[in-house]
Order: C-alpha cells, then structure tokens, then sequence
C-alpha cells in the first residue's frame, strides 16, 4: 500500500500513535506510566547538590529527581525553570536541560535566544520572506524570546501559523513571569496524540476511530517489534538487540553470494535503521556490526547511514568506525524504550 497513514488509537490503557508509510510501520508513540514525566514537560526545580565528576547537579521535582549536565554556579535550593529531555532507567534521575523551548505545529519559541528564523526545508525565497514578516507582524520586535517557523508552516493558513505563534508566544512569557518556591509542574509534555500532530507531516489519510491498530494490522506490526530479525532487501537482514549497555545491531548477507552482497547488505541496514530503532524507542550507544565488504566501500555506507539519520527527528551523532570495524552511532534517549512495556511484550 502505497502513501502515508497515521493511525491513533490506545492500547490497553496507553495512548498510541502510529504512522505507516507505504505499507510499514515508520514511527511509533506510545504513553509511558501515568508517573514517569514526558519529554518536553517543564518544571520548576530545586537545586540539589552537585555531581562532583559529573559536571552537573541534582535537582528536585515535585514526584522525584532531576539530573542537568554542564551545570555550574548553581547553588541547592536555587529554583530553575528546566525541561525534560527523555526518558531515564528506572532508579536514574530524569534527563533536563536549563535551556526549555515551547514547540507546536507550526512554531517554536526559544526563550533567551530571539531573533526570527525559518526552517531551511522552507527553499521558496517569496514564502520565507512572508512567513518572516508574518512573524515580525505577530511577535513585534525581536525580544527576550526567539522564534523558529517551522517547515509546516510553509502550506498552513497564515492565521492558522499566527494564532500557533502567539498561543506558544503567551505560554513562553507565563512560564518566564514563574515565581514559585517549590517543586512544580509548569507545563505537560505532548502525549503520543498531541506528538504526532505536533511532529509529524500531514498524511494521506488520518484513523482515529477506537480499534484502528487492530482493523488494519498495526496490532501485528508492533507485535513484530519484539523479534530481533529485521528482514532487509535481497535477502539480508539484520539482528537487532537492546542489552543493559547498548543496543547491538548485526547485519548479515542471507543467501546473496554475489561479490558486492556485504555492501548491499550494509546499504539495506542502513536505511532501514532509524525506523526500527524509532519505532522500537531505543536509544543510547548502538553498535553496527556490519557484514563483510571492501574498507573502499565505508564512505559509501557511511554517507547512506548519515542521509538516512539527516531525517531522523530523534538527535543521532555518528560516531565512526571502530579498529574492529564496526559502526558506533550516539542517539538520544528519548523514546520510550518498547521493551520495557510489559504488558505489550508477546
């Protein structure tokens, strides 16, 4: 099935979005427990203590604690607007960052870095120029906050844009004008539907009607998930496995005997990786342990891994080839790690 479909449903008491693209599953969202604090929450925290060695300090929230690396000239029990970053390991401080920015649609505002920009996707010289003014028009002169038009914006209604903008414009400035004392929260975080109409480009068709994973077959796709065989083109595949330390990915040829079967094989991977690591909400440090081929041919697997990751929206670094010869990428934790889910495990 050809086009792009996006699918919001629950499963059990989980809210959960899905979106296929051309008959596969490319992303997938699903609520943590009703304690653990999405990704893009905001709070008022409590300094803590420090982390000698670890460049950062502790802070306090109102159900738990708080980690922010690079922190210095913080003082305990000095109050800080930050925001959450992902997800942590049960027992771990939850991942902040001092820097929080308000996302919709169609805008982003950025507290302490004004100016006006557009997203590079945005090409059209004329539609720029318009959206920048528009921009101007709604926020006034540059300020205390920044503002991003994002690609989205390019073919949404202006007043659709303008009303986006000022709605993030007076959530920023209320959460800037935060007086509190205590552990708070501030703002919620997007939950796996609100993400999805935030973060993901408009589909073909859009299911939102109570059993949509199951009428059309998603229940079976993300059952899927759970095996670690990922069938590839040509008859490769690859084996992908989260362990307590990193997320080991092993390509493998299949039945292809042909010469340049290793460089097929690790071209395949390549570009199926940031979909099953997305849907799968793995994160951390992933090692590739590629199949055989030429050390000529690593410039051409690495340029098709980094276009792959170049439209990837959860923030990867490819850290390169390691003496043995395999790939190591640095990939945010800030999915939901699906294995994790007990009661989806099959």
């Amino acid at each position: 099935m050809k086009g792009t479909t996006i699918h919001l449903d629950r499963i059990g008491d989980r809210l959960a979005a899905a979106r296929i693209v051309d008959g596969r599953l490319d992303d997938l969202l699903i609520s943590p427990d009703a304690d653990v604090p999405l990704p893009g929450a905001v709070y008022r925290g409590i300094v803590d203590r420090p982390m000698k060695g670890q460049g950062g300090v502790t802070l306090r929230l109102p159900d738990g604690t708080a980690f922010l690396r690079k922190a210095r000239g913080l003082a305990p029990g000095q109050r800080l607007l930050v925001q959450v970053t992902g997800f942590s390991e049960a027992g771990k401080a939850v991942p902040v960052t001092a820097d929080p920015v308000f996302k919709s649609r169609h805008v982003i505002v950025t507290p302490g870095k004004p100016g006006f920009n557009v997203s590079r996707r945005v090409r059209d010289t004329d539609t720029r120029e318009a959206l920048l003014a528009l921009a101007h028009e709604v926020a006034g002169p540059p300020a205390e906050f920044g503002v991003i038009l994002r690609s989205g914006a390019e073919f949404a209604p202006r007043d659709e844009v303008a009303e986006d903008l000022l709605a993030l414009l007076d959530l920023a400035a209320r959460v800037a004008a935060d007086t509190g004392t205590e552990p708070e929260l501030l703002v919620e975080g997007p939950d796996p539907h609100t993400a999805a109409w935030r973060d993901w480009p408009a589909p073909d068709s859009l299911f939102r009607d109570p059993g949509s994973f199951a009428e059309h077959g998603i229940d079976a796709m993300i059952e899927a998930l759970f095996s670690p065989r990922i069938e590839l083109s040509s008859g490769a595949w690859m084996s992908l496995e989260p362990t307590r330390a990193l997320v080991a990915v092993d390509v493998n040829t299949g039945g292809d005997g042909s010469l340049a079967a290793g460089l097929k094989a690790d071209i395949a991977c390549a570009r199926a990786l940031p979909a099953a690591l997305r849907c799968r909400g793995l994160g951390g440090q992933v090692v590739i342990d590629m199949a055989p081929a030429p050390k000529k041919d690593r410039r051409v697997i690495e340029d098709v891994l980094r276009a792959a990751f170049r439209a990837d929206p959860v923030d990867t670094a490819l850290a390169g080839w390691t003496p043995l010869g395999h790939f190591e990428l640095q990939r945010r934790r800030e999915r939901l790690p699906l294995h994790l889910i007990s009661e989806l495990r099959p």
